[in-house]
C-alpha cells in the first residue's frame, strides 16, 4: 500500500468522526507489518476529558484483535488548513508499541509530510 492510499484510508475514517463540539474531524489508518490496516476517527464527549482521538482508535482496534507491530500511521482532517499531527498522548501511545513508526501527516489540501515517531516525540516515556 502507498502513502496516498493509506491518506484516503484515514480521510474515509474522518468521515465516521463524532465532534459536535470541537467541529474537528480526524482520521487515521494504522498499517500493521503484516499490511493489515485498521482506521479510527475521534470521538467527542460532553465530558471532555472523555474524548478519544482518532489514532488512539486505530491503535486500540488493532491491539484488540492481537496486532503489536507498526509501521505506519496517516492521520488526516478535511478541517484542518495545517498539517494534522498527534497530540502528545497519541504519539505515547504509538510509542508503546512501535516507537519509530513512520507518521503521515495530511491537511484537507491533501498535501502531506512525513516523520518518525521518534523525531515528534525525541525523549518518549519508556521502561
Amino acid at each position: 500500500m502507498n502513502d496516498r492510499e493509506l491518506l484516503n484510508l484515514a480521510a474515509g475514517a474522518a468521515k465516521n468522526a463524532y465532534a459536535p463540539y470541537s467541529r474537528f474531524h480526524v482520521g487515521a489508518a494504522l498499517e500493521c507489518a503484516d499490511g493489515t490496516v485498521f482506521t479510527g476517527c475521534n470521538v467527542e464527549n460532553a465530558a471532555s476529558g472523555e474524548c478519544i482521538c482518532a489514532e488512539r482508535t486505530a491503535v486500540c482496534k488493532a491491539v484488540s484483535e492481537g496486532y503489536r507491530d507498526f509501521t505506519r500511521i496517516a492521520v488526516c482532517s478535511a478541517d484542518s488548513k495545517s498539517y494534522c499531527m498527534p497530540c502528545g498522548s497519541c504519539r505515547q501511545v504509538l510509542a508503546e508499541f512501535s516507537p519509530d513508526v513512520e507518521v503521515l501527516c495530511a491537511r484537507a489540501d491533501g498535501r502531506y509530510v512525513s516523520y518518525r515517531l521518534s523525531q515528534l516525540l525525541p525523549h518518549m516515556f519508556r521502561l
